[in-house]
């Protein structure tokens, strides 16, 4: 078994590790289908030999070839360590600085098999989402870390470590890209390639940027949605015996159990895979698992009349499922579901992030990759037969949101009856769970806040998730009707996260709040930290699922109706700005949860450490973090996003943004182009 101190040593090379291969406890990545042509795969193999000497290329050049042709890429399956991968506590990294022990902490927890989809091959969730695009690119990340000082940056190209620059010790300690790509060759299709050939990676959206913590974060995501929902469509709070149906049991969309149980709700996820769904009902986020579609129905019903909240887990494909509903309405009347989505990984349909239909798990894994052209045929005729099951649902009074997962977008390309009827870009038959339910509270400056205890020590957690609820129980008393049934819900959620049980790889928190609450959260441990409360500094980073962090036309931008939703200037401004004002770490990426060439994420990750200049950094840096997006959607029209700016400007005379004054008598328009004076 390897050491910390080892994984940080560099690439060992003499002797070689020897090559184990792939791991069978561990689930693995379907096999990717990058079609190279033969000047390409050589291409490929001489671009993963330039991180080994020549001398060592006769031994490795064989094993790599066949890689590229058994996986469609070459993960260097040799250099993967045995010790077992996990955030260990901070203090036990061999490094200079505390800084950048932080960053090794987080891209440790990014690969724990217990938070990784795919460990082997360094995804961490979405079927793609790469930490790194292979295991000599980690051990010398892992190395640079371990040397770098206060005056040392370390630069990422898609998961390529550039190498330590010299900085400043106000500079961010790791700028990270990924995807970069010149957008007029920003397909699928080339993403393929690229990856294959090594020279650019799919970030995803905190799996390049290592902040991700485990499917907690979506658990309260998904909570906070869903309990929206039920406001907007049901007219409830009360969530007892209604119905919410979705799919996906992955990294993501393995949240979903948790958050309808907590949520009130009847949750049923149906999953094709069964390792996702083993591992979701072991952690205990399933109470129950069928592969029976009768038995599942009859859960459904009785869970329904008995309103009694379950988390049902149904093994098999989810468009069978939405099909047998219909059935049953057809049959009785009964129309059992209330609430529907969908959390397949449909940013990537063709390789293994849907399967369709007509085909077993075994039986679309193989089809992928030796008839990839079949295989999306079937794809696009399985995502029209689940629209159509939906639709008639719909017809009958349930409530379907996309969530951002591309699902619409991807069943409208295959044909699917999800147009809307005089609607713009980025608007389909059913909203954008965005558009209709957490835009209004981007727009309000809400969003998921995250913060990781780097000892490792549970009562750190505890320690600040009381700091957190305190903080927000105190500015709620001030705050207007519309903020603070916000803060209540993070309120209520902070109190009970405890009890749910919902750590999984580092001791870490998600809540929503506001730009005031972020700040205040911060300094709050920033000062526990200094007091000894918390016996460890803390990680800051946020999901870029947020106000600011994310530029995406069918997701987190799509109520933008100013015409600038496909515009990507917020994100990449999000990024520079928080580099400058005092992140450890920023991240920027093309690709995300609805896909490659479709949104921009900026991210960072910013180090507690008990100091005054820590909290001059936590101050200065998620203000802006927050103003930055509220400042766009108030100048895109949204009057949440324009009055949370003018209680910001009157609080801080140094903010000053340019505000929009509305056309208020159309007629105006209308003269002007019927050229009428």
């Amino acid at each position: 078994m390897s050491s910390l101190k080892e994984v940080c040593s560099g690439l060992p090379l003499d002797p070689l590790p020897p090559n184990r291969g792939r791991d069978p406890n561990v689930p693995h990545a379907p096999t990717r289908s990058p079609n190279l042509t033969a000047e390409e795969e050589r291409l490929a193999l001489r671009n993963a030999l330039r991180y080994f000497p020549p001398a060592l290329h006769v031994t490795l050049a064989p094993e790599f070839a066949q890689e590229l042709r058994q996986h469609g890429h070459i993960y260097m399956y040799r250099f993967c360590p045995t010790l077992r991968m996990r955030a260990y506590p901070i203090d036990q990294y061999p490094c200079r600085t505390c800084q950048a022990a932080s960053i090794m902490l987080m891209i440790m927890n990014n690969l724990d098999p217990a938070v990784a989809q795919f460990p082997q091959e360094l995804v961490t969730y979405g079927g793609n989402g790469q930490v790194f695009s292979n295991w000599a690119q980690f051990r010398l990340v892992m190395h640079y870390l371990s040397e770098m000082t206060e005056e040392q940056t370390l630069v990422m190209y898609s998961g390529h470590p550039m190498g330590l620059f010299p900085s400043l010790p106000s500079s961010p300690r790791a700028i990270i890209t990924n995807g970069m790509v010149i957008p007029n060759y920003s397909s699928r299709a080339q993403y393929e390639k690229m990856f294959a050939l090594g020279v650019s990676m799919y970030g995803q959206m905190t799996a390049g940027s290592y902040c991700y913590i485990g499917p907690q974060g979506i658990v309260h995501g998904t909570m906070l949605t869903v309990l929206n929902a039920g406001r907007r469509y049901l007219g409830s709070d009360d969530l007892r015996g209604r119905v919410f149906l979705t799919s996906g049991l992955g990294g993501m969309s393995g949240a979903q159990a948790k958050a309808a149980v907590i949520a009130g709700c009847v949750g049923v996820i149906a999953e094709v895979d069964e390792a996702p769904l083993r591992k979701r009902h072991e952690q205990g986020w399933l109470m129950e698992v069928t592969s029976s579609m009768d038995q599942c129905i009859k859960r459904i019903r009785e869970a329904k009349s008995s309103k009694t909240p379950l988390s049902l887990g149904y093994h098999g494909n989810i468009v069978d499922l939405w099909e047998r509903l219909v059935l049953e309405y057809d049959r009785t009347g009964d129309l059992l579901v209330d609430l529907g989505s969908d959390q397949t990984s449909l940013h990537n349909p063709y390789n293994g992030g849907y399967y369709p239909v007509q085909l077993s798990f075994r039986q679309a894994n193989q089809l992928m990759s030796t008839d990839p052209t079949r295989f999306k045929t079937m794809v696009q005729e399985s995502l029209r037969r689940h629209v159509k099951a939906i639709n008639k649902l719909a017809d009958a009074g349930m409530f379907f949101w996309d969530y951002g997962n591309a699902f619409l977008l991807e069943a409208q390309r295959a044909g699917a009856a999800v147009e809307k009827d005089g609607g713009g870009a980025t608007e389909f038959r059913y909203p954008s769970y965005v558009q209709h339910i957490m835009g209004d509270i981007f727009s309000l400056g809400f969003g998921p806040f995250r913060w990781v205890c780097t000892s490792g020590d549970p009562q750190d957690l505890a320690v600040t998730d009381d700091i957190a609820a305190t903080v927000l129980e105190k500015i709620c008393t001030e705050a207007t009707d519309c903020i603070r049934q916000q803060y209540n819900d993070n309120i209520r959620w902070i109190r009970e996260a405890g009890k749910h049980k919902m750590v999984v790889g580092s001791q870490a928190r998600i809540l929503y709040s506001d730009q005031k609450g972020r700040v205040c959260i911060a300094l709050a441990i920033n000062q526990a930290i200094a007091d000894g409360r918390v016996s460890a500094p803390v990680v800051l980073s946020r999901d870029h699922h947020d106000v600011s962090g994310t530029d995406s036309p069918f997701r987190e931008t799509s109520n933008v109706y100013d015409g600038s939703a496909f515009c990507a200037d917020m994100a990449v401004q999000n990024f520079v700005g928080d580099a400058f004002r005092g992140a450890t770490w920023v991240a920027l990426h093309n690709g995300g949860g609805v896909g490659w060439g479709e949104v921009m994420n900026g991210g960072f990750g910013l180090l507690l450490d008990g100091t005054e200049e820590a909290a001059k950094r936590a101050s200065l840096m998620l203000n802006w973090d927050v103003s930055n997006g509220v400042a766009r959607r108030c100048w895109s029209g949204n009057s949440n996003a324009y009055e949370t700016i003018q209680r910001t400007m009157e609080t801080n005379r140094q903010l000053r943004v340019t505000m929009p004054f509305p056309v208020q008598d159309e007629h105006v328009l209308d003269r002007a182009l019927q050229g009428k004076d």
